[in-house]
């Protein structure tokens, strides 16, 4: 089945790198106009100018989602430049645990929280309001496999995409009637940046995460990216409230 897709302006927070850049790039193969998002503004204006080099359309917008005037100004902008969002990608995302919960600090507690989970809020508070105005969307937030169980070790981070989780799905029940699908993406460990410093301090635990998964190896960015397109697509217009494991079958266990 190819995809298609009923609007022409995809937004993308977390756009600099990793699992943000494969999917503001998918997007923008597709043929859609891409507003890349993210704190980060040499890497996410890096990501607009790969689009533009290969023939796109593309926007970088520096935004940080914790806050909530910087988050209104994204999507002010936004449809200044384009007129409309059709599908936006809440990605940006952290994970800075390093050991078992009464060990963490309210300082990690504070920074994880305020991006995962007040930053997916605000962009969805934002978000949503374009896509009434303007008869419908879609919108897919970044969750994790460590949203749909226990993360041991990451109990701050499994905590937010649990809550991440819960606002999709509370998100995708109030407009449902409204032609606005929220899903959320959930994967495994996956090869980007973050994963490759871990693998640097500690190539054990890079071995390690190979093995968990079932298929035997960890994930591309580039999977993930095209499974936010499908969520995004006319593919999965009757999809809605769901959390999309892209794991390798870690969870089928």
């Amino acid at each position: 089945m190819s995809m298609t897709f009923s609007g022409q302006v995809a937004l993308v927070t977390g756009a600099a790198a990793g699992i943000g850049r494969a999917t503001a790039l998918a997007f923008a193969e597709q043929g859609l106009k891409v507003v890349a998002v993210d704190l980060d503004a040499e890497g996410g204006e890096g990501t607009a100018e790969l689009i533009r080099h290969a023939g796109g359309e593309a926007l970088f917008l520096r935004c940080d989602v914790t806050r909530e005037g910087d988050v209104q100004q994204m999507m002010v902008n936004a449809v200044e430049a384009y007129g409309r969002v059709d599908y936006a990608f809440n990605n940006a995302g952290i994970e800075i645990e390093k050991g078992r919960l009464a060990e963490g600090s309210e300082a990690e507690f504070d920074a994880i929280m305020g991006v995962n989970v007040k930053g997916v809020w605000l962009c969805m508070k934002y978000q949503l309001p374009v896509m009434l105005a303007q008869g419908g969307g879609a919108i897919v937030n970044t969750a994790s496999v460590a949203g749909l169980g226990a993360a041991p070790k990451m109990s701050i981070y499994a905590a937010s995409k649990h809550a991440v989780i819960g606002l999709t799905k509370s998100a995708a029940i109030e407009y449902a009637k409204k032609q606005i699908r929220v899903n959320a993406v959930c994967p495994a460990v996956i090869d980007t940046d973050m994963f490759r410093r871990a693998h640097e301090a500690d190539p054990r635990k890079a071995e390690f995460a190979a093995t968990m998964h079932p298929v035997g190896r960890i994930g591309k960015v580039e999977e993930i990216a095209a499974a936010v397109l499908y969520l995004c697509s006319d593919g999965a217009a009757f999809t809605t409230g769901h959390s999309l494991a892209v794991d390798g079958g870690v969870t089928a266990f």
